[in-house]
């Protein structure tokens, strides 16, 4: 039977062509959109961990509730000897000191007068450590606009619109002032290795890198960090994993009163990525639900007129002594076949596309300049596994609805009037 409809939708292309097209053309943008919005969040949820939250962040609970402001009075103190336990209790994730901070960065003449200043945005993580995986976290090597990554202590790094505003040069000395753990002024020299973009303007407004131990220096943390972050095996952000890890550990610290306790936090918990996680797997269903309402109702009315046309064919078939059951039933099977061809070209077509833009990407830059959010300026698609087949759940749906509703004019057909009907 199946080899006998292909046959017919092959050679009546008046009634497969245009569902086909509709199909195909659901099932593609579906694939598309979906891993548009899979790409875009998905980077934005790796920028924020691999920069700011981690997949799971330590931090004290007097520190948790002022997060926002970077409060380095409030820090991690013992910081290695936290870090050799967690990496005893949890080795299957690899755990690093961060320090951000925030500071006044001013460039000299040759008499030692201010030239320039302007204030800056300071990341502190282990720069100089052999093995260490921070610098590719930041991806600094191919952020690199010019110079080099700091090689060794007393050298910084500058996002590039911070240096060009500054007008600082590569070679060039600065001093830091800030404030230091203890709530006195802090007073450092760096010397001015490289500049750097990070493509994203949250960071390249102002961005400070150091290594860690110039922070703790400067800022009078001896053996402190403002907070400890885990990264797991996978880039990816493993939510189950997370949240097993941070349950553990708090419960270990479930009994300690001390406002400066340590408390884990997982990504999910940070930086308003509650709302981004839950929208990312909502976006798919959303998708999917409109596409098939809007292909079904087009398909439906195309199913209609399709009838209109196959009038006299479903009369004949009848008089000839076919059931209706039969026919309504070889209707469906139809309809999942040019479904399947439909999604099938859709499906490849928008793998295609998705497949260019995450080559190419589509930069946004221009379009964002004051956004306050972690995100990439280059925009870039995602394939997935379920992109291989979101694309057929619109297209056979939609396509066996539209003819399952069409259809059942069938069973309206009175047998008795079939003769007076076809003009026999």
């Amino acid at each position: 039977m199946i080899k006998f409809l292909l046959k017919g939708i092959i050679n009546d292309r008046s009634r497969s062509l245009l569902p086909i097209i509709v199909v195909s053309l659901g099932a593609m943008l579906t694939v598309f959109l979906s891993g548009w919005l899979k790409g875009i969040i998905g980077d934005s949820i790796i920028m924020s961990a691999n920069i700011q939250t981690g997949h799971v962040k330590v931090v004290t609970r007097a520190y948790a509730k002022e997060m926002g402001q970077n409060p380095n009075d409030l820090a991690i103190l013992d910081a290695t000897s936290l870090i050799e336990k967690l990496q005893s209790d949890y080795p299957q994730a690899e755990w690093v000191m961060r320090t951000r901070f925030g500071g006044l960065i001013d460039f000299p003449d040759e008499s030692g007068d201010t030239k320039a200043q302007g204030p800056a945005a300071g990341f502190a993580f282990d720069l100089l450590s052999p093995g260490s995986k921070e610098a590719e976290r930041f991806n600094l090597q191919k952020s690199i606009v010019e110079g080099n990554i700091p090689s060794k202590q007393g050298e910084a790094l500058l996002s590039a619109d911070l240096a060009n505003q500054l007008k600082a040069k590569i070679g060039d000395s600065f001093t830091l002032f800030g404030t230091t753990m203890d709530g006195g002024m802090a007073f450092y020299n760096f010397t001015l290795t490289g500049t750097v973009k990070f493509g994203t303007p949250v960071l390249d407004k102002g961005a400070l890198v150091v290594d860690i131990t110039d922070a703790q220096a400067a800022l009078g943390m001896d053996d402190a960090a403002g907070e400890i972050l885990g990264f797991f095996g996978s880039h990816n952000y493993d939510e189950e994993e997370a949240d097993k890890v941070m349950k553990s550990f708090n419960a270990s610290y479930a009994n300690d009163t001390d406002e400066y306790a340590p408390e884990m936090l997982s990504l999910r918990q940070q930086e308003g990525m509650a709302q981004l996680l839950d929208y990312s797997n909502a976006m798919g269903g959303v998708f999917i639900f409109v596409f098939v309402l809007a292909m079904s109702t087009v398909l439906w009315n195309t199913g209609l007129l399709g009838g209109l046309r196959r009038y006299k064919e479903f009369g004949i078939r009848l008089a000839l002594g076919e059931e209706k059951k039969h026919i309504y039933k070889t209707l469906i099977y139809e309809a999942l076949l040019i479904g399947f061809i439909g999604s099938v070209v859709g499906s490849l077509a928008g793998l295609g596309i998705n497949y260019y833009i995450y080559v190419v990407g589509i930069d946004i830059s221009g379009m964002m300049p004051n956004a306050s959010i972690m995100m990439p300026s280059v925009m870039r698609t995602a394939i997935t596994p379920d992109s291989y087949y979101i694309g057929f759940i619109p297209g056979l749906f939609s396509m066996v609805l539209g003819n399952a509703l069409s259809g059942i004019g069938i069973y309206k057909r009175q047998t008795a009037s079939l003769f007076k009907e076809l003009e026999v």
